[in-house]
């Protein structure tokens, strides 16, 4: 098979720099430079020895930023698959500890929220307008009620059905988490909204109740003095704990893989009701801590090895980012981090209600989970000045006929991860890019760099992945392996990068603003199963795809606190090629083995210091499970 010479078996490469790492849905890679333990980090320079003695407090904390990068790297390398060796995890899972997906706050005030029909005919058109009108503009913003409170968290975190198998039930939900473990928790910090709360607040989001817990009540002249009228606050946190127990090491990834689907979620409901998002992500983490009352959670010590044992303190959350929600259209506005900082470090002082239930009886703790999570910490950046709100780009359009009619409530709220793939449907060539051109960050007619469009403005900084595709069953394309160049200033650092005997040619009928090339032409579909750790969805699929960051150069300009973020952008497209898929009729699932290295020589980057995941469209097979709408408590406790 003329797929096969792209793999060339076990061998190491030599090593260089490329700034490109294969990073899948759940995982990033870093590439140290030759000769060089840590990667230097903005102006750092070994050789500038005046400014090391005029300055020793910069070379400290440049040094100190190294050791994180450092960690980073560790944490990534160490929990990498190989055809050999797979990460370190549990050998079997402890059932009698399974972690309880749903958290709760014993004690705290519960107010139920609103539940809507799902169905297109008993849906209201203003409420759930068509999937594909969204990427074309977003409707009028609507005021902050109890209504489209409860309309937000019920197209984008709630429970969307049940499932059952032989004596089995357990949920779903709207959000995708790797392995249904949903490690994912919301807070919602408002102004008063009525019918719900009199005081400006924050509430943790209970998904099983679709209810809000009321945390605490925060001073009234919080948000008069710091946002703009008619916006609220999203909290994201993280309970590694739930990834922990089935995936061991690799959970991190996962957890912030998973981070990414939420901000995807939450900017499409966001979106149907006529509002923006952006991440506020001046913020470091303490601050984070403190808006959420995370900090009521005990201090977790990380012992220095794996460990078993009763450790409920190991089952705190770990704040992961702070998402603005404001009518779409707004002018930009002023945001004073440093005072903002300052009057949430008055957070503690509050009267938090409610104590956190316990997930399990026992625990496992790996503790390079907890290493990387503190390495990754980001600080607070003191800013003071506009926050960038830019202007709506829509997607570009080339087959709008391929998209069945749904509406928004109808996709994400039915959209299933599939379990296999039957192997015979095929897609449409100008089905397949309709979909990637909605994969894109800038809109139509831009050059793609800025994350502009939808959902991808949520994120705070330029595109840094891009899409390694397998193309196994599209009509009238080439079966072969693709490449999507999501941020076009990389285009010319890719070529170089990747091997010499790639095409980079446009494939036929390739819209003009679709950066989409071809690498080589072969049948891929077996290849694609043993870098998939021999499962075949990988192959039965009409498309696969990895996804590639530009790691190097980001954790050296930014810090070590790029590394989640990188997931999360990950964990955005995601979402985007889970929605499409049910949009256009057929079904995706996401897979987080893999190995790691082997797709890295398959592409031709050189080194180690590669990660891949894959993401698989197909049309599923006959399910063996039935699904129940959700309803408030569900067919089981």
């Amino acid at each position: 098979m003329l797929a096969l010479q792209f793999l060339p078996s076990r061998l190491s490469l030599p090593r260089n720099s490329p700034h490109f790492h294969i990073l899948p849905s759940t995982s990033v890679s870093v590439l140290l430079r030759p000769n060089k333990r840590m990667i230097p980090i903005t102006s750092f320079s070994s050789s500038s020895s005046s400014s090391s003695v005029k300055n020793p407090n910069k070379k400290e904390e440049e040094e100190e930023q190294q050791e994180k990068v450092a960690q980073a790297l560790k944490y990534h390398h160490q929990t990498k698959h190989s055809f050999t060796n797979y990460a370190r995890g549990p050998r079997g899972l402890d059932w009698a500890n399974q972690p309880n997906p749903f958290r709760r706050y014993i004690s705290a005030p519960l107010i139920p929220l609103l539940h809507f029909p799902t169905d297109k005919q008993t849906i209201p058109v203003t409420d759930a307008p068509l999937y594909s009108s969204l990427f074309h503009s977003l409707p009028p913003p609507k005021p902050i009620s109890q209504y489209t409170i409860s309309q937000l968290f019920y197209d984008s975190l709630a429970l969307s059905a049940w499932k059952t198998t032989g004596f089995s039930t357990w949920s779903l939900r709207v959000n995708p988490s790797s392995g249904n473990l949903h490690p994912t928790e919301a807070y919602l910090i408002a102004p008063p909204i009525e019918s719900l709360f009199d005081s400006p607040f924050v509430a943790h989001y209970a998904p099983k109740e679709h209810s809000l817990e009321l945390r605490a009540t925060i001073p009234s002249g919080f948000f008069p003095k710091f946002f703009p009228d008619n916006s609220f606050l999203i909290g994201i946190s993280s309970i590694f704990w739930r990834e922990a127990w089935k995936y061991g090491e690799r959970a991190f990834r996962y957890c912030n893989h998973d981070v990414g689907h939420a901000i995807g979620a939450i900017s499409m409901a966001a979106a149907t009701l006529g509002w923006d998002v952006k991440l506020l992500d001046g913020f470091g983490y303490k601050d984070l801590e403190k808006l959420m009352g995370l900090q009521i959670f005990p201090e977790f010590k990380t012992p220095s090895r794996p460990s078993k044992g009763k450790s409920p303190e190991i089952e705190f959350e770990h704040p992961d980012c702070l998402i603005l929600v404001f009518p779409n259209g707004s002018n930009q506005f002023d945001v004073n981090y440093k005072e903002l900082s300052s009057a949430i470090n008055e957070f503690s002082n509050l009267e938090w209600k409610g104590k956190p239930n316990l997930l399990s009886k026992e625990h496992v703790c790996w503790d390079i989970i907890y290493r990387t999570a503190e390495a990754v910490k980001k600080p607070l950046t003191v800013q003071k000045g506009n926050f960038p709100v830019d202007q709506f780009e829509s997607s570009g359009i080339c087959s709008e006929n391929s998209y069945k009619g749904f509406t928004v409530r109808e996709v994400v709220r039915k959209r299933r991860s599939a379990v296999d793939m039957d192997g015979v449907t095929v897609m449409e060539r100008e089905t397949f890019y309709q979909i990637l051109l909605h994969c894109l960050p800038s809109g139509k007619g831009e050059k793609h760099r800025r994350q502009l469009a939808l959902p991808f403005r949520a994120l705070s900084w330029d595109a840094e992945i891009h899409a390694a595709l397998f193309v196994h069953k599209v009509v009238g394309l080439p079966n072969g392996l693709y490449f999507l160049v999501r941020n076009e200033d990389h285009l010319e650092e890719l070529k170089k990068a990747t091997r010499s005997e790639f095409n980079w040619e446009k494939p036929e009928g390739c819209p003009d603003d679709l950066p989409l090339y071809e690498l080589a032409t072969s049948d891929f579909q077996q290849l694609a199963k043993r870098l998939s750790c021999h499962q075949d969805i990988a192959s039965d699929g009409c498309f696969s795809l990895g996804m590639v960051a530009h790691l190097e150069p980001t954790l050296s300009d930014n810090g070590a606190w790029m590394y989640p973020r990188l997931f999360w952008e990950t964990g955005v497209l995601g979402q985007v090629l889970y929605l499409e898929a049910h949009a256009v009729g057929i079904s995706s699932t996401g897979i987080g083995c893999f190995f790691d290295d082997p797709v890295h020589e398959l592409l031709g980057f050189r080194g180690s210091k590669f990660q891949s995941l894959s993401f698989y469209c197909g049309r599923p097979c006959a399910g063996q499970a039935d699904y129940e709408p959700a309803s408030i408590s569900g067919p089981c406790n």
